[in-house]
């Protein structure tokens, strides 16, 4: 299975924020899902951030469950429009936005299965209860429609977290700024697990090492090199480059961020079921998550996407010790 439900309790706390915007409320949502004649369920995690009183922004990875012949997820982006009810309490919103998926699905022709990437449109209807200590309840409708594939309604339950403290009950109207770098130095040894994009889900070990380095107070840049491990169809190992949008809570203790860049596998299994004409490039999406429990010293949890050309995505969840100077 795609970014299972191990996968997200990684992610549980990832979020971003870039120059005013900052992330705000962060929640997981679950439920069920209907689409092209058959059942399934769906969850995501999403971060919201206010721009105003009435409007609002928001990241989330959206996963549509195993409806037939499909395992379909991935991140999408939303405009909000929202009222404020009850005192600030209780919020109505409407929201719009792109959505990039990932699906796993069945080959045209013969047995196997195909990585397709896309694009389509989610539109979505939230109610938002706000509680006196930054908890919050949330109901959630999601209707997903693609460019190629089956179109998906999910009704979502979630509960969430204000990040940063609002000044009045609700939400906050605008995001706290920053002064400072995220992060200067760092350097990361991580181990975990890769997860082929396969009906199977195929798993093997994996390891990484990463330099991350603060750029500005809201931007990493990171350098790595990543062994995906042994025993897949997707064997590889190579160099790594992303930039991570970023943010700091909690007496800058959490680090949270979401990144992309490329992976060039620059070693692959000899038997590896690939095109040549593909070249050695695929995409990296990640999120990642780190707690610093010294001065120098902190743990970080990261998962990636590796995105490629040749049907041979995989979910790297990687969990490691940092070194920050």
């Amino acid at each position: 299975m795609k970014a299972n439900w191990s996968l997200a309790v990684v992610v549980a706390v990832l979020c971003a924020g870039t120059s005013r915007v900052s992330a705000q409320e962060f929640a997981l949502y679950t439920g069920p899902l209907t689409g092209e004649h058959s059942h399934s369920y769906a969850w995501s995690m999403d971060y919201t951030e206010g721009f105003g009183q009435y409007f609002a922004g928001s990241f989330t990875w959206l996963n549509e469950g195993h409806i037939t012949d499909h395992h379909r997820d991935g991140p999408l982006v939303q405009a909000w429009a929202r009222l404020p009810l009850a005192q600030r309490r209780f919020v109505v919103a409407l929201g719009v936005g792109p959505y990039r998926y990932f699906d796993t699905e069945a080959a045209e022709q013969g047995a196997g299965y195909s990585n397709s990437h896309g694009w389509g449109v989610v539109y979505s209807a939230r109610a938002t209860w706000y509680s006196s200590k930054r908890w919050t309840a949330n109901l959630q409708l999601n209707h997903v429609q693609v460019t190629n594939g089956p179109s998906t309604t999910a009704v979502l339950l979630g509960i969430g977290y204000q990040l940063d403290g609002p000044d009045t009950p609700g939400p906050r109207d605008f995001a706290l700024p920053r002064s400072q770098k995220v992060t200067n130095n760092e350097v990361t040894l991580m181990a975990g697990a890769t997860i082929l994009n396969s009906f199977e889900s195929q798993t093997s070990a994996a390891e990484m090492i990463e330099y991350r380095r603060g750029l500005t107070n809201y931007l990493d840049g990171t350098v790595g090199y990543l062994h995906e491990g042994n025993g897949l169809a997707a064997r590889r190992d190579g160099l790594t480059a992303q930039l991570w949008l970023t943010r700091a809570f909690f007496d800058e203790r959490l680090t949270l961020g979401i990144g992309a860049g490329l992976y060039a596998d620059i070693h692959h299994g000899a038997n590896e079921d690939r095109d040549t004409g593909d070249g050695i490039l695929s995409g990296l999406v990640s999120a990642s998550a780190s707690y610093r429990f010294t001065q120098h010293w902190s743990a970080r949890v990261t998962w990636n996407r590796v995105v490629t050309r040749y049907s041979r995505d995989t979910d790297v969840v990687l969990g490691g010790i940092g070194y920050r100077f």
